[in-house]
């Protein structure tokens, strides 16, 4: 599946700024507010509200779309907490609760998704749709993941590895990022990433996130939250949307296929050939899919 119109650098939205718990969390909100409809999307690690710049355009003309920069993250306030996956649990529940969201379609990647999986698990009422791509949809395996995966993410998270790499050598920006954005990312672009972490205090959670994922039921709070919410989601009959890519990181055609065949009231793309960050390398598929999904099965 391939698309040649351009992808803009540009981030042309108004900033709001959200006073949540102790802090302000930055986020875009766009389209119709009176919208009986609301589409929320969420972030993962290292990146901001500006990686679903070319994506929110068509979901705007849907419904209100609100697009938040997780704590600690993009323009958001950087409180002295640990950056945890229960931090940023606490953290989007409170904003979501703040700004008074109902009726809600996520749209959710990379930890993103484990936040979005969640809290459609634990909000079941509040919950419209899901679409979701390079998603933790289920707990990971180290049997399960290439070698030089395995070497990488252990390295991430070894207290002086992991420190090394990711705080003094800003690794998930500088090197992570641009591996897994399936496309060469401009000097504009890789500028717009790289401005919330110039200081090496600012890469607290960057470093936190991947000691936070779930591989062998480690750690567990982590693995009891992803074991809940697959077991719910699966069998659930919230329509679902899911784009996958080959090779991808987390989700590949293979594994994309299996969830199509497995989970309930899903629809799937493949969109051929990606990685991680599917919406720098294929926004306007993943946005059209989007709109042709939501006027056939949601609307």
């Amino acid at each position: 599946m391939s698309n040649n119109k351009p992808i803009s650098a540009a981030f042309t939205f108004e900033s709001k700024f959200q006073v949540v718990l102790d802090s302000k969390m930055h986020y875009v909100d766009e389209g119709d507010k009176n919208s009986k409809d609301t589409f929320l999307l969420i972030h993962g690690n290292p990146t901001s509200s500006y990686l679903w710049r070319n994506i929110i355009p068509y979901v705007s003309a849907l419904g209100r779309v609100v697009v938040p920069d997780l704590i600690g993250m993009g323009k958001s306030d950087k409180p002295d907490i640990d950056y945890t996956f229960e931090d940023h649990i606490t953290y989007l529940d409170a904003f979501i609760e703040k700004l008074a969201l109902k009726n809600i379609i996520i749209v959710i990647q990379d930890w993103g998704s484990a936040l979005g999986f969640n809290y459609a698990n634990q909000h079941r009422e509040n919950i419209k749709g899901i679409v979701f791509f390079e998603a933790m949809s289920q707990v990971s395996y180290w049997k399960n993941t290439t070698k030089e995966t395995e070497t990488l993410f252990k390295k991430f998270r070894d207290p002086a590895e992991g420190h090394e790499m990711i705080v003094k050598n800003n690794f998930f920006i500088e090197a992570m990022l641009p591996m897994m954005a399936g496309r060469e990312l401009t000097q504009e672009e890789m500028d717009h990433y790289r401005a919330p972490y110039l200081e090496e205090k600012s890469r607290k959670p960057l470093l936190m996130w991947p000691g936070q994922i779930s591989f062998d039921g480690v750690p567990k709070f982590t693995t009891d939250i992803v074991n809940s919410y697959n077991e719910y989601h699966k069998n659930s009959d919230v329509p679902k949307l899911l784009f996958y890519a080959e090779p991808g990181l987390i989700i590949n055609r293979e594994l994309g296929e299996h969830i199509a065949e497995t989970w309930k009231n899903i629809t799937a793309v493949d969109l051929g050939e990606g990685k991680h960050y599917l919406q720098e390398s294929h926004p306007h598929e993943i946005g059209e899919g989007i709109v042709d999904w939501y006027k056939k099965v949601i609307k």
